[in-house]
């Protein structure tokens, strides 16, 4: 017998927002803010952990880098392992991965230590980041998905700044070790909350064949009222496949520019985000100015990141989302050319790096809400992570670079003209992929 048959997605994408995918909104929120305040803490802390210690800015790169190959590992690791064991069961552990490495991290007694310790703590914000993009893009109506998802990364660019302003009031009192001890608190105070408020990606429900019950009972939280009789279907066939073949289906023929294309943009992006936020503090403190000042201009990065993401996220929505992206990342390379030329006490300085990242975060962003849409269910979490996580080795990169080009005494307009380089190849990145697309989703039905 035939019975009737929802498209979930279909369904989502017809209803207006309920006050359950507004709480999966703001758990991810979570997330990416305390993932945000991890990721940018060493930044912060560079300068007192280097006079502590008694070492050159040359050594402190490969700490910075660390974290930057976890957070790659994370990602390359996390996308197809979560196609297959769930969205949800991969954040709690990702959530608890990054909450016990950065206390451990308070604790370390050397660089070699402290190197190993952020590594392990990569692993988790490497995690993180995708799998709440994925789960939340599986939750909420196309129109809207531009927006959502670009304010649930607000909370990154909020979580840096805390960074900023957290350090500069504790490292004075407290040191720099309670820096770390507050990114560790916060995340495991959080996942009690998020393993009984989290829900598994109704998609991936659907697809694995979870018990209709389990489904019915997330449905009714959204609102749903569908008979015994209804079936529900996905848009892409499941696949019980190995990590490794998800993985190659990035590389068929359909998907290959697009996957390049994603992956050059957002390793460029990253390359200047984690430079100008890894070494903008020791660069300003440099030139004379207190670790106090300094942390509060580099967290002005962060701020202007948090417009830029409601203002791109907007334009994605109701206009060409490739263009509203790579003319981001163009005026984030004017905005970077210009700070080479400003004085470094000067208030100028403030506002220019609060534009350079206004557009940068604004268009990185940008990018992580645009990339879901790429790719079917089946696949969407890895062709998402593996972005994240190729984009990542751009910040080691950036990491690994950063400390050797300030030491070589450069002058300060070379070394930000330098930088507004790969801001423009991320432009031309983005614009060289296929045409923007939907959410894949109208393919063969899969009847649960």
């Amino acid at each position: 017998m035939n019975t009737p048959a929802v498209d979930i997605k279909h369904w989502i994408d017809q209803r207006s927002v309920s006050r359950f995918q507004w709480l999966i909104l703001g758990l991810c929120f979570l997330i990416v803010t305390f993932d945000g305040f991890d990721a940018a803490i060493m930044g912060f802390i560079a300068p007192a952990v280097i006079a502590d210690w008694g070492i050159s800015k040359s050594a402190f790169g490969p700490i910075l880098a660390s974290a930057m190959v976890g957070l790659a590992v994370g990602a390359l690791m996390s996308g197809p392992y979560s196609d297959r064991l769930g969205r949800r069961r991969v954040l709690l552990m990702s959530v608890a991965c990054f909450g016990v490495f950065s206390l451990l991290c308070a604790f370390a007694r050397s660089p070699l230590e402290l190197a190993a310790l952020r590594f392990l703590t990569g692993l988790g914000l490497g995690a993180a980041m995708p799998n709440s993009t994925t789960l939340l893009s599986e939750y909420i109506p196309a129109r809207l998905r531009g927006r959502l998802i670009t304010s649930m990364f607000m909370g990154f660019g909020l979580g840096s700044a805390m960074g900023g302003f957290v350090s500069a009031w504790m490292i004075p009192s407290f040191g720099w070790h309670a820096v770390l001890l507050v990114g560790g608190v916060l995340p495991l105070a959080l996942l009690p909350v998020l393993y009984f408020l989290l829900p598994e990606s109704v998609d991936l429900m659907i697809d694995r064949r979870f018990p209709r019950e389990r489904i019915m009972a997330v449905l009714k939280r959204m609102g749903a009222e569908f008979s015994d009789t209804v079936s529900f279907v996905v848009s892409a066939p499941v696949a019980r496949e190995s990590a490794g073949r998800k993985v190659s289906h990035l590389f068929t023929a359909e998907y290959r520019w697009r996957t390049l294309s994603l992956w050059g943009t957002y390793f460029m992006g990253l390359l200047v985000i984690y430079l100008l936020t890894g070494w903008m503090p020791t660069l300003i403190k440099d030139a004379g100015i207190s670790l106090e000042r300094a942390a509060v201009v580099t967290a002005m990065f962060q701020f202007g990141g948090l417009a830029g993401i409601l203002l791109v996220g907007f334009a994605m929505d109701r206009f060409n989302p490739k263009a509203a992206i790579a003319l981001a990342y163009v005026g984030g390379a004017l905005c970077i050319f210009a700070l080479g030329f400003v004085e470094i006490g000067a208030s100028a300085l403030g506002v220019l790096v609060f534009a350079a990242g206004f557009c940068m975060n604004g268009a990185q962003t940008g990018l992580n809400a645009f990339a879901p849409g790429q790719y079917p269910t089946d696949f969407r979490a890895t062709g998402v992570s593996w972005m994240l996580g190729i984009g990542r080795f751009g910040g080691i990169f950036g990491s690994l670079t950063g400390g050797a080009l300030l030491s070589l005494g450069l002058p300060m307009s070379l070394i930000f003209a330098v930088l507004g380089i790969p801001a423009l190849l991320a432009a031309l990145a983005i614009l060289a992929g296929p045409k923007p697309r939907q959410a894949l989703g109208l393919m063969p039905e899969l009847h649960h």
